[in-house]
Order: structure tokens, then sequence, then C-alpha cells
């Protein structure tokens, strides 16, 4: 009898065991996601594409993977805290929302969780991988090294301005790839001849510098090399310019988007977008060191009608039919 009872007990606990098994609650791949602006509750475009990305390579934020999100709300000197938080979280993947800053203060976090940089400038020059096509170590993603569109965003000035001969540039020579796309800017500017006004944009206060001085010069026009810090200016920039009637062209859409007369640059969103297939593939096992580094093949031209009018500028027609937004 003693026999039996145990043969039962032995039946019953082989049956409840995968039974137990199954309900416990998997547990789920988690992201890590650093950035320098702030965030919100509503995701922005480039957050909202990252996400959009995710889903349709079934991954459900909440239900198939989890986020822990960081935001240094622009204090640089917050982001080394905040990678660090994630590598002991021990997050699969972290996912910077740029290069610049975040990306190297997730690098110098760890060399061995994978990172995905979702938009960088020159990850090379950077020291931060190897080569595009084969980064080796812990970094890959999207590069948006391609100085040459320097010298397309000075092209455009002039068709709009003609009469532009002296342009302001205001550049972060500590961002990667900016040397190059301020040698590509010389070159066109060159041909075009256009006189080059260089302006170093660190920080605020060099922001408020280079306002002064610019009021005291005058120059015919402005630009601003892309930086994620200094992306936090553009509406500063674009009030600058339109009180001061200076026409301006950027490297991002977000400085037409804040004022700025006109933009030529890749598009940011598709760029996060394509940042979730890098984390799918690592998730599904893949090494960062081998997938090659993507550059952009989309680029978006935008131009703000409203601050041509106010600036008292009539946009050609070739080049209206030529833009993939005019705001109005």
């Amino acid at each position: 009898m003693r026999l039996i009872g145990l043969a039962i007990v032995l039946t019953v606990s082989f049956i409840l065991a995968p039974l137990a098994a199954a309900q416990q609650p998997t547990k789920l791949p988690r992201i890590g996601y650093i950035v320098l602006s702030p965030t919100s509750e509503t995701p922005s475009p480039e957050r909202a594409a990252f996400l959009t990305g995710l889903r349709e390579l079934g991954w459900i934020e909440g239900k198939t993977i989890a986020i822990e999100y960081r935001s240094a709300k622009w204090n640089v000197e917050l982001l080394e805290d905040l990678a660090e938080d994630l590598v002991r979280m021990k997050v699969d993947v972290i996912v910077t929302a740029g290069g610049g800053a975040p990306l190297r203060a997730a690098k110098q976090a760890t060399s061995t969780i994978p990172i995905v940089m979702a938009r960088s400038v020159d990850p090379v020059a950077e020291g931060l991988v190897a080569t595009l096509a084969r980064p080796g170590g812990n970094v890959t993603g999207v590069s948006f090294m391609i100085p040459e569109l320097g010298s397309k965003r000075l092209e455009l000035l002039k068709e709009i301005a003609p009469r532009v001969t002296r342009l302001a540039v205001l550049w972060n020579p500590a961002t990667g790839g900016s040397d190059l796309e301020l040698r590509a800017t010389r070159a066109a500017a060159s041909k075009l001849g256009v006189a080059l006004k260089l302006m170093e944009v660190r920080n605020a206060d060099d922001l408020v510098r280079v306002f002064a001085a610019l009021e005291k010069e005058r120059p015919d026009a402005l630009t601003m090399f892309f930086d994620e810090l200094t992306t936090g200016y553009r509406e500063l920039v674009g009030d600058f310019a339109k009180k001061h009637r200076l026409p301006t062209v950027f490297g991002a859409k977000e400085f037409a988007e804040a004022g700025g007369l006109m933009s030529y640059a890749p598009n940011v969103p598709e760029a996060f977008r394509r940042a979730a297939s890098y984390v799918d593939k690592i998730l599904k096992g893949a090494k960062p060191g081998d997938l090659p580094i993507e550059q952009p093949t989309k680029f978006e031209f935008v131009i703000n009608l409203k601050t041509a009018k106010a600036l008292g500028l009539t946009i050609p027609q070739s080049l209206l039919v030529r833009a993939d937004e005019v705001i109005q």
C-alpha cells in the first residue's frame, strides 16, 4: 500500500512540476535607452520610430521586451552615471539615442554589453569602432558620417540667397566628424565665393559670446553644424537669425522646425527605426562587432516658408518642388 501511495505522489509531482514551471513569468530581454535630451510620456519622433521598428520585428514594449529609459535632460555630466546604472542593471543591449556624449559614456561604462548607436557622426575617428564595415568590439549601429552634405547645404543657401558672401559657421570642434564637414564646407565656399567666419560653440556661454560677436560683425547668413548638445539651442539660434534677418541652413530638420530657414539632412527617425534591427539581431545571437555600420540613404530637404517671408526672401519654385517638406 505504501508503494502505491508513493507512486501516486511521484506521478502527481511529475504532472504538476511542468505546470508550475509554465506559470513562472518569462524574463524579458531588457534594453537600456540613454539620451541627452529630456524624455516625455509622448515619444519623440525618433523614439517613436525606434519603437515602431521593434514592433515590426515582433518586440512589443512591456510584453516581449522591457526598456529602461535614462535621460540626462541636457546635463552632459550626468551621462556617465546613467550609463553605469544601466550596466549595473545588466541590460542586454544599450541603445544610445545619438552619438557624441551618450555614446562615449556608454562605451566608457562597458566593453562587453552590446551598444547600438542610433545616430552617430564619425565613430571611426572617435576610436569607438575599427571600421564601418567591421566595427569589432561592442559598438555598432547607424553613422551619419557624410561630410559632403556640408557643401550641399551651402549650395542650397546660395540658390535661395545668391548675394551671400560672408557665412558665419557655428560649430563644436569636439564633435567627431565636424572637421570633415568643415573641410567640405570650406571647399564649397571657395568655389562659390563665400568667406567663412568660424565660431566655436561648446556650451551656452559660448553661444552668448557668439551672438554678441555676430551683432557686431553682421554676416550675410548663418549655419550651425549638427551636434547632440548644441541642437538644444536650435530655437535660440533660429530666433536670433530671424531677428537679425539672417538666412540659415542646418544639418538637422529640428532646426528648420524651430524657425531656421531650411535644412538638408538624413532622415533621423528612419535611422532610429533601423537601429531597432540591430537590437533584434543582437538579441537573436549576433555579435555587434560583426554587424556593419549603416549610413543613411534617405535625406530630407525642408524649407520654412514662414521664416522666408519674415526675412523677405522669395523661394524659387525650382527649390520648392525639390523640398520634401515646406513649413507654412
